[in-house]
């Protein structure tokens, strides 16, 4: 009794332990995801910058632009609109039998524009089509081909321009003259014959080099004046009526088309088939 009196207390000690830091342990993991989609994004972003055109990006912009539905050009969206409005003709359901833009009759009052519009581009067809008649000609001879050298052509507000100029191995008047050379009766007789097939008026405009200053008298305007009348007369002779005639121009040398005022480029004649308002 007496040694178990002196034995020593048995003492049991819990040690409490903590892993991970209890709750704060996974901020970090959050922080990497959103570093990571971050990098993701920036690299989607140079890429596209890379593959894409001018273009493409554009589209790309305005599709997260908030103003899309008010834009001139559409977005491009891939809803069912694509971008555009309820009201534009290509998202709107149609039904009946009118026309429009993609779907036009025969008739220009219901192509979707408005009748000056169909008049204009009516028009502009037909001035095209001689202008290709009369370059068509070339292939018929030699001659012609060589006198085609001398004309360029061009569809203008005013209707269309055929202009005939001089060229270095070829004038269209013997000197500083009036005096039609070989070559222009034939270009007469090419342009007369080519206009025949319509019946809108013509304008002749004559423009010439520009001579010395020191001249005592500038011959520019007289003679500018004179060949548009000489070429007046060669039209008449080769079948084109005077009355078709609305006006007979000369520019002098104020209009050139060379860079040199006295380059023989400058020397000239215009002659226009008039748009019929004109």
């Amino acid at each position: 009794m007496a040694g178990q009196s002196n034995a020593a207390p048995v003492l049991v000690k819990r040690k409490k332990v903590v892993q991970g830091g209890g709750h704060h342990g996974g901020a970090w993991k959050v922080a990497y995801a959103d570093f990571v989609t971050a990098m993701m994004a920036f690299f989607l972003l140079m890429w596209l910058l890379n593959a894409t055109t001018e273009k493409q990006r554009k589209g790309i912009a305005d599709y997260f632009n908030p103003t899309v539905p008010i834009n001139r050009v559409s977005g491009g969206g891939s809803g069912a609109l694509s971008g555009d409005t309820i009201f534009a003709e290509d998202s709107l359901a149609q039904s009946g039998t009118g026309a429009t833009n993609m779907i036009p009759t025969a008739m220009d009052r219901a192509r979707g524009q408005s009748g000056t519009d169909a008049a204009r581009a009516a028009e502009d067809a037909q001035l095209r089509a001689i202008e290709e008649q009369l370059l068509a000609r070339g292939g018929e001879s030699m001659t012609m081909e060589r006198a085609l050298r001398h004309v360029v052509t061009r569809v203008t507000d005013e209707g269309l321009v055929v202009e005939l100029f001089d060229r270095a191995d070829a004038t269209l008047f013997q000197g500083d003259t009036d005096r039609p050379d070989d070559i222009l009766p034939v270009l007469a007789g090419i342009v007369a014959e080519t206009f025949a097939l319509v019946s809108n008026e013509v304008a002749v405009n004559g423009h010439v080099r520009a001579f010395p200053a020191p001249l005592r008298q500038n011959p520019v305007w007289d003679l500018s004046a004179a060949r548009a009348q000489a070429m007046r007369g060669l039209l008449e002779q080769r079948g084109l009526p005077g009355a078709r005639v609305q006006r007979v121009t000369g520019f002098a040398d104020r209009r050139p088309v060379a860079i040199d005022p006295a380059a023989p480029r400058n020397n000239r004649l215009e002659l226009v088939l008039l748009r019929r308002n004109r």
